[in-house]
């Protein structure tokens, strides 16, 4: 049978959140797709034996895969691997914490559905009934910083950081083997480059929950993200210009 849905799941040290999340998820996809779906976990060089509780899951559950990196890449990084193992004909990577519900995809898909070639799950657009839970102050970081990303790599996305996407498998494929930013600003990269290669990308409102014990730390990241921003709009430019 054809793999309909794949769904990446990137994690790093995520022993304790993950599970929860692997449950939501595999109550979902049997009822939705039966026979018809895959998720793969792509633990990120953990130090919590990650590892060990994605194998005991693995037990009653065929359609879960385990790919590990030995050490510490990154999220972009690991995001990656699991995109371009992924067998689907659509390609949805999550947040390992659930933040959001995995019954959104129907969102994204119906943008598929509808022509996009990419569907970006969204916490800024305003929808009848969408559910956003996250602290004032990240909040407002957030939204700030997504209004310069937008500016200075002119993505035309609202909310480029929300870890919700979901790809048709050609645009997966064609992107992935193209980006090369390993954490993070992955994300930037990856819409940057879509928009300049023409793909058609829909950004939809979809419920979110902030999970407390993430790993990201604005003000520690702060001078990286700074560096990084430059690195990619010079490398942006350079695609532009042909080189």
């Amino acid at each position: 049978m054809t793999t309909a849905l794949s769904i990446i799941l990137p994690a790093f040290n995520e022993a304790d959140r993950l599970p929860p999340y692997l449950g939501e998820v595999k109550q979902y996809l049997e009822a939705r797709y039966p026979g018809a779906h895959e998720v793969i976990v792509v633990d990120d060089g953990s130090r919590d034996g990650l590892g060990a509780v994605v194998e005991a899951w693995r037990a009653g559950w065929p359609a879960l895969r385990l790919i590990s990196h030995p050490v510490n890449h990154g999220k972009g990084a690991a995001v990656r691997t699991g995109m371009l193992a992924a067998d689907g004909e659509r390609l949805l990577f999550a947040d390992a914490d659930g933040a959001t519900p995995i019954a959104e995809e129907v969102k994204l898909h119906a943008a598929l559905e509808s022509g996009a070639d990419l569907a970006i799950g969204s916490r800024l657009l305003a929808a009848p009934g969408a559910r956003r839970r996250r602290a004032l102050v990240r909040g407002l970081a957030g939204r700030l910083f997504a209004a310069w990303a937008r500016w200075w790599l002119r993505i035309p996305v609202r909310d480029t950081q929300c870890g919700f996407k979901m790809f048709r498998r050609e645009a997966a494929r064609d992107l992935f083997q193209r980006t090369s930013e390993p954490g993070y600003l992955f994300d930037l990269e990856l819409l940057a480059l879509a928009h300049r290669r023409g793909y058609r990308i829909t950004e939809v409102p979809v419920d979110w929950t902030e999970i407390p014990g993430g790993h990201l730390s604005l003000a520690g990241v702060l001078p990286g993200i700074v560096r990084a921003m430059w690195r990619l709009r010079r490398r942006l430019g350079a695609l532009e210009d042909g080189n």
